[in-house]
């Protein structure tokens, strides 16, 4: 089935399918509801790919252009200024971070004086950039929306561009319906990403050479939109789910069997804290650039869970 026939009747003026989707389905009421989430740090325009590194949580605040790192009593500072529009994070092995330039098309490179062009990707990429997950090696898998919603076009398949270390890039798979968050398991050899409208969080067998292959449905998630995703030790993967009020963890072949309520929306979320067991969540109440910075709603919400973060994200 085409991405066009998957998103009909869906809206296309908004980066998210149509708000009117559910939150669970039938088979989910016995999933486990019995968590909050309280606020670490609010006052944020619209948090995004969030990431948990050396003691402190790094997110890209878009709408404010700029990353920020948060310490676990909510203080945080300014990491780099972004003009346009900051989403994923990652690491290359020497500590420098990556950070992905969304309507430039670019992933930059935060060396000792200053963010630098790491690699373009406006040749590769139909649309703005959007999540990024990074391996041990450096090397970075980037998403992008694939359509200019703003403008009204209508959903279509894209590609997932993997930059090398040296900032080479090139396509290593196509036709994706709308490639979001994703996340690597801890032998390196899977990935795993959110296709937002395609409903459903799909597999990939990792290469030496980093090349995909073997792509398969990780779960169907019926009438959700997966935003950013994060694994943890036990396989299990916690789904941001914009337009849900929630935030949910789903096994592979789609058991969803934890739901944690979202006052607003959730469109991200990482493992991390000293133990790993601290579930961060990026809350707003749009999406609209404008209102975001007008209301400052964004939030970084909290809980704690059972099973420890794992892998890359």
């Amino acid at each position: 089935m085409s991405v066009q026939e998957e998103t009909r009747g869906k809206h296309t003026n908004s980066p998210y399918p149509s708000a009117h989707l559910t939150a669970m389905r039938p088979s989910d009421h016995d999933a486990r509801m019995d968590r909050e989430l309280r606020s670490l740090l609010t006052g944020l325009c619209f948090p995004e790919g969030p990431r948990w590194r050396d003691g402190r949580l790094h997110v890209s605040d878009m709408h404010a252009n700029r990353v920020i790192s948060i310490d676990l009593d909510g203080n945080f500072q300014t990491v780099a200024e972004v003009p346009h529009n900051p989403s994923g994070l990652g690491w290359l092995p020497d500590g420098r971070i990556l950070v992905v330039s969304m309507t430039d098309r670019k992933v930059l490179r935060l060396d000792p004086e200053g963010l630098t062009e790491h690699a373009d990707l406006s040749k590769l990429a139909d649309f703005h950039c959007n999540d990024m997950v990074v391996d041990a090696l450096g090397r970075a898998y980037v998403g992008n929306f694939g359509f200019d919603f703003q403008a009204g076009a209508a959903p279509r398949g894209t590609a997932l561009v993997l930059v090398q270390p040296d900032g080479e890039c090139h396509v290593v798979a196509e036709d994706l319906a709308f490639p979001n968050g994703a996340v690597i398991t801890p032998d390196g050899r899977t990935l795993i990403l959110a296709e937002t409208y395609g409903a459903r969080l799909t597999a990939f067998d990792i290469a030496d050479d980093g090349t995909l292959t073997n792509r398969r449905t990780h779960a169907e998630l019926p009438s959700l939109a997966p935003d950013g995703i994060c694994l943890d030790a036990e396989g299990g993967i916690w789904v941001a789910a914009p337009f849900s009020h929630s935030v949910i963890r789903v096994l592979e072949g789609g058991t969803i069997t934890d739901r944690i309520p979202v006052r607003t929306e959730s469109f991200a979320c990482a493992l991390g804290g000293d133990d790993q067991r601290t579930l961060f969540v990026c809350t707003a109440t749009t999406t609209e650039p404008s209102e975001c910075r007008a209301v400052r709603k964004g939030a970084i919400e909290f809980a704690k869970v059972d099973v420890p973060g794992a892998g890359l994200s």
